[in-house]
């Protein structure tokens, strides 16, 4: 059922005892290894929180373009848009009804459909930056949390060999615990770095298509008002 690499890293990570080298290390390194861990349970957070976002976000969509397509006017989407809240597509809608009801409040027709195109442009702006909130923090862990625990692994390294100046001994076994303790810290900074840099592309790939579903809408949007509203 496993490879042998699979057993071999399995058996690995039962011999080492990572409590043990992390409540020994120094307070330098302690507090690197804190900061690794604050950000990697920032950095989960934020990746569960999204991918139910994005989850509600694109099954609201679907529910919605499907009453969107079947109403046979604005106002008749508008009220059952109410319904559609976590849809990014209400957002937009939102935008260009209220642009179109501006127009329709001085004149019996839409006199600028170049204005109705900006606001929808508006409107999927807004949808798109907020669908892209908090994924910055994600980037930052990904480039940032490997340097910092470069930055812990050379401070136990370098505390390492001053102990063994100190102690005169040449032997592994009194080197050993304080380089192991010392790579644990780039150890953690991977594993914080490497989950939020994997959700941050997928996280973006998802932007870029409901970005592109919203372009879409919006050219069905401007087809349903020229047909509404246009002479």
């Amino acid at each position: 059922m496993y490879g042998p690499q699979a057993l071999l890293a399995l058996n690995f990570l039962c011999d080492v005892n990572f409590w043990d080298l992390a409540k020994s290390s120094d307070p330098v390194t302690l507090g690197v290894m804190g900061t690794l861990g604050f950000a990697s349970l920032l950095s989960w957070t934020i990746i569960l929180a999204k991918m139910f976002s994005f989850r509600r976000a694109r099954s609201s969509n679907r529910k919605f373009l499907r009453a969107f397509r079947k109403a046979p006017r604005l106002d008749a989407v508008a009220a059952a848009s109410e319904q559609y809240r976590a849809a990014p597509l209400v957002g937009v809608f939102d935008f260009g009804y209220s642009e179109v009801c501006r127009q329709l409040s001085g004149h019996k027709r839409m006199a600028n459909q170049t204005a109705l195109e900006r606001t929808l442009q508006l409107g999927i702006s807004e949808e798109v930056t907020r669908l892209e909130r908090n994924m910055n923090w994600l980037a930052t862990c990904a480039a940032v949390c490997p340097f910092i625990g470069l930055f812990g692994t050379v401070l136990g390294i370098i505390d390492a060999f001053n102990q063994l100046g100190l102690s005169g001994s040449t032997s592994m076994r009194a080197v050993g615990p304080g380089i192991a303790r010392a790579l644990l810290a780039t150890a953690m900074g991977l594993a914080a770095a490497i989950p939020a840099a994997v959700f941050y592309n997928y996280f973006g790939n998802a932007v870029k298509e409901i970005a592109a579903r919203l372009e879409d809408f919006s050219l069905e949007f401007l087809n349903l008002a020229e047909r509404n509203f246009e002479s």
